[in-house]
Formats: C-alpha cells, sequence, structure tokens
C-alpha cells in the first residue's frame, strides 16, 4: 500500500486553489448572467447618470463673467 503524505504546503495549495476556483465560476457566471440580461433586455440603461443635475448655460456663461 502507498500512503500520500499531505503537508501543510499542499494543504493550504489545495485550499487555495479550490476557493479561486469558486470566486472564478462566481465571477464568470456574474458577467455572463449580465450579458444575456443585456441580450435580452431585461437590464436597467443608466446611459446618463447626472440627468438630476439642471445646468443651464446662461448659468454658466454668467459665472464666467462675473469672474472676470
Amino acid at each position: 500500500m502507498h500512503f500520500l503524505y499531505f503537508d501543510p504546503s499542499i494543504g493550504a495549495m489545495i485550499v487555495q486553489a479550490v476557493v479561486a476556483a469558486v470566486a472564478g465560476v462566481v465571477l464568470f457566471s456574474k458577467s455572463f448572467m449580465f450579458k444575456i440580461k443585456s441580450f435580452l433586455g431585461l437590464v436597467k440603461n443608466d446611459d446618463d447618470l447626472f440627468d438630476d443635475i439642471d445646468v443651464k448655460d446662461s448659468d454658466i456663461e454668467n459665472n464666467k463673467a462675473g469672474d472676470k
């Protein structure tokens, strides 16, 4: 009979490989599901993040004129 010897470094390497594999699967599936949802049109489109800020051109021109 042959017995395998696992020292602490091999055990840590196995744990690290398992954790990395799980993280890789989670991140890949998240990206893949986002692509599927966007293809089907189920993703809310946030093109302009600054829609709630109302800055008028006249306000900008007044500030420039007042600075001089």
